[in-house]
């Protein structure tokens, strides 16, 4: 899905990060292009979610630098944008205020958020529930407002902290392939966390395995699986290879992990 040849748009240099005495990470050292999808697998607990709100400005770091188009990221900024895994809905606000947030807090007019935000809900699958409320919705739908609130400002940069595992299996996979085919109309930086080696082989262009605690990276692998990928996908030989092989080395790591006291 990637193009071999596009720039770095993030550049994550020597990362670490600590809570007090604990090392969450550190040496963390990789690069996202500008049209790719690179997914992050680990043990629970290895700081995943961590380095990705240090990427998107909202958690600081302890040591190196992380770049975003050649600019030091240390506070959140336009252009970079977050899909959280609990939705992040604003109750009191339907649909339509919802993906409109983010672009009234970058000032955008209301007539251009009238003509946006309309084309994002239907990018969805929204159309016909504007005016409805988060408790109106089922979690799979919750989560597609989520995504459009992130894709309506239009990010250079998308961050997925496991966006699909509140919702049920049948669910996750309608909106794993529903988002293939956004990201495929608009191609852009997506960093996707999830705890399921098939969804990161799946979704990535590359799969970035971490180690535990304090996490470093363990591999970087090119998942080479041609697009469009659909259902098919699943039994394709590489798919199968590069699951097994991300197991292999996440085994004793995920162990540890259970029994780490």
């Amino acid at each position: 899905m990637t193009d071999a040849t596009s720039g770095q748009r993030i550049v994550v240099n020597g990362l670490g990060k600590r809570y007090g005495a604990l090392q969450v990470f550190e040496d963390i050292n990789l690069t996202f292009g500008e049209r790719e999808i690179v997914t992050i697998v680990g043990p629970s607990g290895c700081g995943k979610t961590t380095l990705l709100r240090c990427i998107d400005g909202l958690t600081p770091y302890d040591e190196g630098e992380i770049l975003v188009e050649g600019a030091r990221m240390d506070a959140p900024r336009e252009g970079v944008a977050m899909v959280f895994q609990h939705f992040g809905l604003f109750p009191w606000k339907t649909v339509f205020s919802n993906v409109a947030y983010g672009l009234k807090l970058a000032g955008i007019s209301k007539a251009e958020i009238a003509d946006r935000v309309p084309h994002y809900i239907n990018m969805v699958g929204l159309s016909g529930f504007e005016d409805s409320f988060p408790y109106q919705l089922s979690g799979g739908m919750q989560q597609r407002c989520g995504l459009a609130r992130a894709l309506a400002v239009e990010p250079s940069v998308l961050l997925m902290d496991e966006p699909f595992a509140a919702v049920d299996a049948q669910t996750r996979e309608i909106l794993q392939f529903e988002l293939l085919r956004i990201w495929e109309s608009r191609p852009t930086t997506m960093v996707f966390i999830t705890h399921s080696i098939e969804e990161a082989v799946l979704m990535g262009d590359r799969v970035v395995v971490l180690k535990g605690r304090p996490s470093s990276v363990f591999e970087v692998i090119d998942v080479n699986i041609p697009a469009p990928r659909d259902r098919a996908t699943l039994s394709h030989p590489r798919f199968n290879e590069v699951r097994e092989h991300v197991w292999s080395m996440l085994m004793d790591e995920v162990r540890a992990a259970e029994f780490e006291v």
